[in-house]
């Protein structure tokens, strides 16, 4: 058997941040307390993205159906959402990472949309990392809302046309999509974008998510053969274009 063609570095990295509870459960700490540690680990992570030449970082902060979680631990959450974008904008943008709050607002406070808002205004112009935070998003309300965009212009409803209305239509599918705390299911996150990507489950809980978890993934990436519906002796043909990260679809600029 011939080993697998080895992948370039992903392009598009899209994490299910899972765990933050049994982190702290484990160490009879209140679950805030595990969220708190679960920021300490997105600035870690965006930091190894950063020096590891990844474009895209897309992060499933809160889902659609976290709502239904116990209404202390909804709106501690929100709040440590809140301060932690004040927080970290500076550095953000000393890093040259572009910000994007992806999902509906309209549930979000006034105070929570105001900050969102000013923090993607300060970090537009940056050419680095562009770092997608989802807040109350869910793949099925991703996919619904395009639709309707779709039918409202009057426009065919079509792949091309559904892929350029989604939330996330401004950067390429993810090729790398990880799941942290040891779940096997991708929990209604990139429902449409994560067709083609290549999943990674991984044990570690997210606040002990590491550089090492992060290369021990983008490792596990590049030994895979990707054939986007090719087979393995058309991959070995020379060609002069590159198989688009999501079949059928053009590639997306950042």
């Amino acid at each position: 058997m011939t080993a697998p063609v080895l992948s370039n570095m992903p392009h598009h990295v899209a994490i299910v941040m899972d765990g933050n509870g049994r982190w702290a459960g484990k160490r009879f700490l209140p679950r805030i307390a595990g969220h708190k540690q679960g920021v300490t680990a997105l600035r870690r992570c965006v930091k190894a993205c950063v020096s590891r030449g990844i474009g895209v970082l897309t992060v499933f902060a809160f889902s659609s159906e976290n709502w239904n979680r116990p209404q202390e631990e909804v709106s501690g959450l929100m709040d440590l959402l809140a301060r932690a974008v004040t927080s970290e904008v500076a550095e953000l943008q000393q890093n040259g990472v572009r910000l994007h709050f992806v999902g509906d607002r309209q549930r979000l406070t006034a105070a929570m949309q105001t900050a969102f808002s000013h923090a993607e205004v300060r970090t537009a112009s940056n050419s680095g990392l562009v770092l997608n935070v989802c807040i109350n998003y869910g793949g099925r309300w991703d996919i619904a809302q395009s639709a309707q965009k779709v039918a409202d212009s009057g426009q065919p409803i079509t792949e091309l046309a559904l892929d350029r209305a989604l939330a996330l239509a401004h950067v390429p599918d993810p090729d790398l999509f990880i799941r942290t705390g040891g779940e096997l299911r991708i929990s209604n996150f990139l429902l449409w974008q994560a067709a083609y990507a290549e999943l990674h489950f991984t044990d570690k809980l997210w606040p002990e998510f590491d550089e090492a978890a992060l290369d021990e993934a983008i490792a596990v990436f590049r030994s895979r053969e990707r054939r986007f519906g090719q087979t393995s002796a058309q991959l070995s043909v020379p060609s002069d274009t590159t198989a688009p990260a999501s079949p059928g679809q053009p590639m997306k600029a950042v």
